[in-house]
């Protein structure tokens, strides 16, 4: 690492009769240069700044489209043209092995342009008198094969501290922790697999060593690449809780001589050292982090490395016979972007938005009746991809229904509209639909179904004289042509029951209609069970019955 020094910053002074020299016009330059590129550094960071995909346009060659860019050192680089490349004709790549992960940089160069006679030269050097007239700040893309240092990304310690577990050319495991978390929180601990496509099917296995740290499932690591569908990078988390001392540090890593990391059935040599650290403190984790990075040096924010560069991509290849060919290509891989301030501040109104959401679900419940005697259930399902919150209540038939082994429902049979030709040429225009299966609730065994006509009519006079919801006992057609007629059209109704099955099925015989509609259809069920009870009180079944119908159709409730 370098520290470059862009102050003290020193400017001409100009004054009347001042010999210029070429000193006097470099210092000029460098002056506003070094200034901005400061500023670059401390204020935007570096990284990807707008473009430069890389996409590949064939088994050996990619392509990187236009864009611009910052590096470590606050140069800008743009790249004003798309550029199509051969990955074995780049600087960096070697042929030594196909089979390998390779990364495409981009990083900050000057190249001197239109070459002119140098007059001055000629006294001095009489072997050169040429020189340029231009310096063109460009750029030089290349390959690097190895992986970088996880500390050496900018910004890479931060928040979090991600350490080598195991590193060679074909697979990478590392660890990653949060640099502070408060006493009892819980965290959590990232395990990252990099790996070439075809190394083998990676497995991983370990104990943790974990000071002031206790793992939630075990301390036993374990992990095991998919069968289907191999991909180049796992991601794994473990859930860790800090211990409740405060002001402590901890350290999380592998248990000395445990680790077991395989490709298929060929066990790798792993000597895990490097440890990550976790700092316990019992102030504000977000303002400890703020003060850390305001606080810190100037020569520690300005702190790059020796030949910065921004990685671009990396380019998954696989061998094909005696040569390669590109299987994936991931744009900048470890993020280095930089987001300008509209951008950060569109992204702000995009989290207090979802802040303001935060914790809004939708919201389903369900009531189902059980057979007599069974305990009562309760189940809470969330459904985090669509934020839905469901609850399913399972209540025992004859609880708080007035009557045991009585239940009551409805069922809303959609009807399509048809014509006589499409059903019959003779005849009466009739067709039948049917509902789907209806669990009563009353459990296996026969039951009893009943069933009823049921309507609303929606209009606000019937509803002022309490007369709005009609249910139709028997033979509707009874109230034809008088003003209690049903606005369907005659409605024939019957039951299928499914005894082993504890549900039944409503079908309804309508004639010839013109619009699609619902046929809502009111049931009562009652068991066997329910009979023998009712003759022992010395009631009939029909006065049962109309006793349960009545309280039932009053309170509107349902059982699915």
């Amino acid at each position: 690492m370098k520290k470059t020094r862009y102050y003290p910053f020193e400017r001409n002074r100009y004054f009347y009769g001042k010999l210029l020299t070429v000193r006097d016009f470099e210092s000029e330059q460098k002056y506003f240069n070094d200034k901005r590129r400061m500023m670059n550094r401390l204020l935007h960071g570096s990284g990807v700044l707008t473009g430069l995909q890389v996409v590949a346009v064939d088994d050996k060659s990619v392509s990187v489209e236009m864009g611009a860019a910052i590096d470590a050192l606050g140069r800008e680089i743009v790249v004003p043209t798309p550029m199509t490349l051969k990955l074995s004709m780049m600087d960096g790549f070697s042929n030594n092995e196909y089979a390998k992960n390779v990364y495409l940089c981009i990083a900050y160069d000057e190249k001197d342009k239109e070459p002119v006679h140098a007059v001055a030269n000629s006294s001095v050097r009489s072997d050169e008198i040429n020189d340029y007239n231009r310096v063109l700040e460009s750029y030089r893309v290349f390959i690097r094969e190895d992986a970088p240092d996880p500390a050496s990304l900018p910004l890479a310690n931060l928040s979090d501290q991600t350490v080598v577990l195991y590193q060679d050319s074909k697979v990478r495991v590392l660890q990653t922790t949060p640099r502070y978390v408060n006493p009892g929180q819980l965290f959590e601990m990232k395990l990252r697999f990099e790996k070439t496509l075809k190394a083998g099917r990676l497995s991983f296995q370990y104990e943790l060593a974990a000071d002031r740290v206790e793992a939630m499932d075990g301390t036993t690591i374990a992990f095991q690449e998919p069968q289907d569908e191999p991909d180049s990078e796992y991601e794994m988390k473990v859930l860790l809780r800090a211990d409740s001392t405060a002001s402590v540090k901890s350290t999380i890593g592998v248990q000395q001589g445990s680790a077991v990391l395989k490709l298929d059935d060929r066990q790798l040599d792993i000597q895990a050292q490097a440890v990550g650290e976790v700092q316990i403190i019992p102030t504000s984790v977000h303002e400890k982090l703020m003060n850390d990075f305001v606080k810190q040096s100037l020569e520690a924010s300005l702190e790059a490395p020796t030949e910065p560069c921004i990685y671009l991509a990396k380019i998954c290849l696989i061998k094909m016979g005696a040569t390669y060919v590109i299987e994936n290509v991931e744009q900048v891989p470890f993020g280095e972007y930089v987001y300008n301030s509209s951008v950060m501040y569109r992204l702000g109104q995009t989290s207090q938005y979802r802040e303001d959401t935060a914790g809004q679900f939708v919201t389903k419940s369900k009531v189902k009746t059980l057979a007599p005697g069974q305990p009562p259930e309760f189940k809470v399902n969330y459904n985090k991809a669509i934020s839905e919150l469901s609850f399913d209540l399972s209540i025992p038939a004859g609880g708080g229904s007035g009557i045991a082994g009585i239940l009551s429902g409805v069922a809303d049979i959609p009807v399509e509209p048809f014509t006589k030709i499409a059903v019959s040429p003779f005849g009466r225009a009739t067709k039948s639909f049917f509902s789907g299966e209806i669990a009563h609730g009353l459990g296996e065994g026969n039951v009893l179904i009943i069933t009823s006509l049921e309507e609303s009519s929606g209009d606000a006079f019937s509803d002022m004289l309490s007369s709005g919801d009609r249910v139709y006992g028997g033979a509707s057609d009874v109230f034809k042509g008088s003003e209690f007629e049903p606005d369907a059209p005659e409605v024939k109704i019957g039951t299928i029951a499914y005894p082993q099955k504890g549900t039944f099925r409503i079908g309804v015989k309508v004639q010839q209609t013109s619009e699609p509609m619902n046929v809502r259809v009111r049931w009562w069920a009652y068991s066997a069970e329910m009979a023998s009870t009712v003759r022992s009180g010395g009631d009939s079944i029909e006065d049962a019955l109309s006793a349960a119908m009545r309280e039932a159709a009053s309170a509107g409730s349902g059982a699915e």
